[in-house]
């Protein structure tokens, strides 16, 4: 079993489910001991400001802020470098612990010995 999850959320507002989703594994993943990187790319980029999980709605989905907090806590989370750019979003920008990395620290994070790689 791996025990590093590194986990990529493309998907924000315009996939709840996808996003909620991918969230929600994070935040379970910690919550059992796995070592978490969730990043950020895409549309969910805006969930690294401060505020933003607080505009996500999805039924019976658990709050995204809650689950943002969670993985905050115990794991890291990254936002792309391309994505945070193109939002003009920089590092004082950003939830406290967020930080900004490009595909290079992707591309370390997934290939490291006993890591599995989602992407939502």
């Amino acid at each position: 079993m791996a025990k590093k999850l590194v986990i990529k959320v493309t998907a924000g507002a315009d996939a709840p489910e996808r996003c909620s989703q991918a969230f929600t594994v994070a935040a379970v993943a910690v919550a059992s001991g796995v070592e978490v990187s969730l990043w950020l790319t895409g549309e969910s980029a805006w969930y690294a400001l401060p505020g933003r999980a607080a505009d996500f709605d999805l039924p019976h989905a658990a709050p995204l802020p809650d689950l943002l907090d969670s993985v905050l806590a115990a794991g890291r989370i990254t936002l792309c470098t391309q994505c945070a750019a193109r939002r003009e979003i920089t590092e004082k920008d950003v939830i406290e612990g967020v930080r900004i990395a490009g595909a290079q620290v992707f591309v370390q994070e997934s290939m490291a010995d006993d890591t599995q790689a989602l992407v939502y």
